[in-house]
C-alpha cells in the first residue's frame, strides 16, 4: 500500500492531494495514509503536509529501492520482480539462488554494496555502498548457447545509451563488455551462463555503473573513473538503473524475436573506443596485437594483423591502445 500512495504522490508531483482524496482512491482510512506518508519522509522523500490542502511531493530521493523501481517500470516486461538488499555478496551470485528456485525471465537484483563483487576472470570488482549500481538480471533466452555472447554486447549497448540518456555524457564501448568514459572505466558487464549441449537454462547478466564514487584506489585510479567525476556533478542512479532495463529491454527483446543483432552493433559501432585502434587479445593460451576494423553483423570484433591476415574474434580479453595501460 505504501507503493500505492508513492505512486499517486507521484503522478500528481507538485500538486496537493487531500488524504480524503488519497483515502477514498485507495480504500484506506485516512489514519493509514498519513502512517504511509511518514514512513515515506523517514526513507527521504520530501513531502509537503498542509490542513485542508493534503499532501506535495516535492523532491524524491535518489533511492534503487523495490518500491521506486516497480512504480517506474510498470509496463516493462523486464523488472517485474525486483530484490533490492542493502548488503550482498554478489548480486551475480543472488540470482544464481533465484535462477535455480525457479525465478522467472527478467528478475532484477539490485544491491547497495558487494562485499565480494566480481568482474571478468574473477577480479575483484570494487562496491563501496551508496555510490554506484550494483545489478544483475535473470535472462531465460530461447536461443542456442554459442549466442549467449550477443547479450553482452546488448548490454553494453543499452548501458552507454543510458549513460547518454540520463547524464548528456557520450559513452564509449569498449567490445565487448566496458563502458568508457574519459577514456577511462565507468562499467563493467559480466554475463555468466547455465547451459546444456544445445539448450540454456538461464543467463546472468551483472552490471557495475561507477556513478557517484569520488576517489579510487592508487590500484586502479589511472584505469577507472566515474560519472560524477566526468560530469562535475552528482548523477541520479534511479534514473540510469530505469534507462539500462528500458534500453536493454527493447535491444533484447529484437533480438530475441528477430534473431538479429544488428541494431545493438549499429550502436556499439557508432560508440565503438575500440575500432580503428591497436588491441592485444588473450584468448586462452594466444596474444594477437592487431587493428580492429570492424564489427560483424553477428557481434564479432574483426581484427587486421600486421602481415594483413583478417580474424574475425568472437571473445578474448581485449587492451585498447590508449585506453589500457599495457602500452
Amino acid at each position: 500500500m505504501k507503493r500505492d500512495v508513492l505512486e499517486v504522490l507521484k503522478k500528481n508531483k507538485n500538486c496537493f492531494i487531500s488524504g480524503e482524496q488519497l483515502s477514498n482512491q485507495l480504500g484506506v482510512t485516512r489514519t493509514s495514509i498519513w502512517k504511509y506518508i511518514n514512513a515515506l519522509k523517514q526513507e527521504g522523500y520530501k513531502i509537503e503536509s498542509i490542513p485542508r490542502r493534503g499532501y506535495k511531493l516535492i523532491e524524491e530521493p535518489d533511492t534503487l529501492s523495490k518500491d521506486e523501481l516497480l512504480i517506474e517500470l510498470d509496463r516493462n516486461r523486464l523488472g517485474d520482480s525486483i530484490y533490492y538488499l542493502q548488503q550482498v555478496d554478489s548480486t551475480n551470485n543472488y540470482v544464481k539462488k533465484l535462477a535455480l528456485e525457479g525465478a522467472v525471465e527478467g528478475t532484477i537484483v539490485i544491491g547497495e554494496q558487494q562485499t565480494g563483487g566480481r568482474g571478468r576472470l574473477g577480479r575483484h570488482w570494487v562496491s563501496p555502498p551508496g555510490t554506484s549500481i550494483y545489478m544483475s538480471m535473470l535472462l531465460r533466452p530461447l536461443i542456442h548457447p554459442n549466442e549467449a555472447a550477443k547479450i553482452t554486447e546488448i548490454t553494453a549497448a543499452a548501458v552507454a545509451n543510458a549513460i547518454d540518456n540520463v547524464t548528456g555524457l557520450k559513452a564509449g564501448i569498449k567490445w565487448p563488455n566496458d563502458i568508457i568514459l574519459d577514456n577511462k572505466k565507468v562499467c563493467g558487464i559480466l554475463t555468466e551462463m547455465n547451459a546444456e549441449l544445445n539448450n540454456i537454462n538461464y543467463v546472468i547478466v551483472g552490471i557495475g555503473v561507477n556513478v557517484n564514487i569520488d576517489e579510487f584506489s592508487d590500484g586502479i585510479s589511472n584505469i577507472a573513473t566515474s560519472i560524477k567525476r566526468v560530469l562535475g556533478a552528482e548523477a541520479s542512479r534511479k534514473d540510469i538503473v530505469i534507462n539500462i532495463v528500458k534500453e536493454f529491454e527493447k535491444l533484447y527483446y529484437d533480438f530475441i524475436n528477430t534473431g538479429s543483432l544488428i541494431n545493438t552493433v549499429d550502436i556499439c559501432k557508432a560508440k565503438s573506443v575500440t575500432l580503428g585502434r591497436t588491441v592485444r587479445i588473450i584468448n586462452k593460451n594466444e596474444t594477437i596485437i592487431a587493428k580492429a576494423i570492424d564489427i560483424t553483423e553477428n557481434g564479432e570484433l574483426v581484427i587486421k594483423k600486421d602481415d594483413g591476415e583478417i580474424i574475425n574474434v568472437i571473445s578474448g580479453e581485449v587492451s585498447v591502445r590508449g585506453i589500457d595501460s599495457y602500452v
